[in-house]
C-alpha cells in the first residue's frame, strides 16, 4: 500500500473552486506512479528500459467534491495480479482538523506493462508478486 498527499491548486478547479474531473484523474495518476515505484519500477527505470505501466481501464466513483486548498490523501493498493494485468484500488480522502477523514472519491484501474517502442504487453514481474504477499493472482484470462 502507498499513501500520497496532494494539495488542490487553483488550476485543478473550475470557476466555483471545485476540483474538475480531469484533475481527479491526474491525482490518481500520481498515486499509481507511486504505487508502481513501490513495486520496483521507478521513473528512471521506465526511461531506461522503455517499460511503462499503461492504464487499460479506469472507473471513478465521486462521493464528495474536493475544493480549492483541500489537502487530499490518496491510498493505493494492488487488489489482484493477472499474467499481464494489475488491478489497483485508490481511495481519496480529505482530512479536516478535528474531523474524521471523509471519502472524496474511489478509483479502480487495470494497468498493463507495455514495452516500447513495440507497444507489446509484458508479464507482471515475479518480484512484484513477491512484494505484495496475500494479493490474489490469476483470474481473468490475459
Amino acid at each position: 500500500m502507498i499513501e500520497t498527499e496532494i494539495e488542490v491548486m487553483f488550476f485543478d478547479t473550475d470557476c466555483g473552486g471545485v476540483v474538475s474531473n480531469i484533475a481527479y484523474l491526474r491525482f490518481f495518476e500520481v498515486a499509481r506512479t507511486r504505487l508502481t515505484d513501490a513495486l520496483g519500477l521507478t521513473l528512471a527505470e521506465m526511461s531506461e528500459t522503455q517499460l511503462f505501466p499503461a492504464v487499460a481501464r479506469t472507473e471513478v466513483d465521486y462521493r464528495r467534491p474536493a475544493r480549492l486548498g483541500d489537502r487530499l490523501r490518496i491510498r493505493g493498493t494492488v487488489e489482484r495480479f493477472e499474467k499481464v494485468r494489475m488491478h489497483c484500488h485508490f481511495a481519496m480522502y480529505r482530512q479536516e482538523v478535528g474531523e474524521p477523514a471523509s471519502l472524496i472519491a474511489e478509483c479502480r484501474q487495470v494497468v498493463v506493462l507495455v514495452q516500447m517502442p513495440e507497444g507489446r504487453p509484458r508479464r507482471i514481474p515475479e518480484a512484484w508478486l513477491d512484494r505484495v504477499p496475500g494479493v490474489a493472482r490469476g483470474g481473468a484470462t490475459d
